[in-house]
C-alpha cells in the first residue's frame, strides 16, 4: 500500500479535479455508443468514486 501526505491546498486540488473528471465521465458515459468503452469508463468511475472516498 502506498500512504500519500498532501497539504491542504493539494488535497482540495484534487478533490476538485476529482469532481470534475467524475462529472466528465457521467456524461461520456451516457454518449458512448461503444459497449466496451461504456464498461471501461464505469469501471474508471468507479475508481474515481474510491479515491475520492479514501481522499476524505
Amino acid at each position: 500500500m502506498m500512504r500519500l501526505e498532501l497539504s491542504e491546498m493539494e488535497e482540495r486540488v484534487l478533490a476538485d479535479t476529482l469532481k470534475s473528471s467524475l462529472s466528465r465521465l457521467g456524461d461520456e458515459i451516457c454518449h458512448t455508443d461503444s459497449h466496451d468503452y461504456r464498461e471501461f469508463l464505469k469501471d474508471r468511475k468507479e475508481i474515481l468514486i474510491k479515491l475520492r472516498e479514501k481522499l476524505h
